[in-house]
């Protein structure tokens, strides 16, 4: 593994476990058993250290995601279970979902890091956009948006609001749901 991948990986660990107040080159230097000062040699600033742990993050999700994706047909009848199958991956790696959050709530103060934050969001909603013309939405970027913010909603509520995280059938459901009334 290299060094900026533990560096990285640190950080999102710290984020998910003690917020961005946790995050310092310090910090990531003592959890991850690295000489002192070996996180600020790597990434100097705090915005180099933020861009370098979204960096690793989106890579992360990526790869979590494309299993699911990759092995997928995407006939309509079988769409809510792809998508449902990715919600819940999200939903059970809870330290990368909670470093995310914490990653997009400082994004709002930092356009540097929001510039980054948005163009890894693509990654996503592009490919959603894609999917959902091809399988005949009158309005696939609105839905795409919608189908995105949709999971967002169902992934916070079970990691950050009130609720139980739903189990894999009812996120089938729920994306059934959703998706039924986008492509009829």
């Amino acid at each position: 593994m290299k060094r900026s991948e533990i560096v990285a990986d640190t950080a999102i660990t710290l984020l998910a476990d003690r917020g961005m107040r946790g995050l310092t080159h310090r910090a990531v230097d003592e959890a991850a058993g690295l000489p002192p000062g070996s996180t600020s040699n790597l990434a100097r600033t705090r915005a180099a250290l933020l861009e370098l742990t979204l960096a690793r993050l989106t890579e992360l999700e990526m790869r979590a995601l494309a299993s699911v994706f990759e092995s997928a047909s995407f006939e309509l009848s079988d769409l809510p279970a792809v998508m449902a199958e990715a919600l819940y991956i999200q939903l059970t790696d809870r330290r990368r979902t909670l470093a995310r959050y914490e990653l997009a709530l400082e994004a709002t103060r930092r356009p540097e890091l929001r510039k980054i934050y948005d163009e890894a969001g693509h990654g996503f909603r592009d490919p959603a956009v894609a999917l959902l013309a091809a399988l005949g939405s009158r309005d696939p970027v609105r839905h795409a948006r919608q189908l995105v913010a949709f999971g967002e909603g169902l992934m916070f509520y079970a990691i950050a609001g009130a609720g139980a995280t739903p189990t894999l059938d009812e996120l089938i459901e729920a994306m059934r749901d959703l998706l039924t009334g986008m492509v009829r």
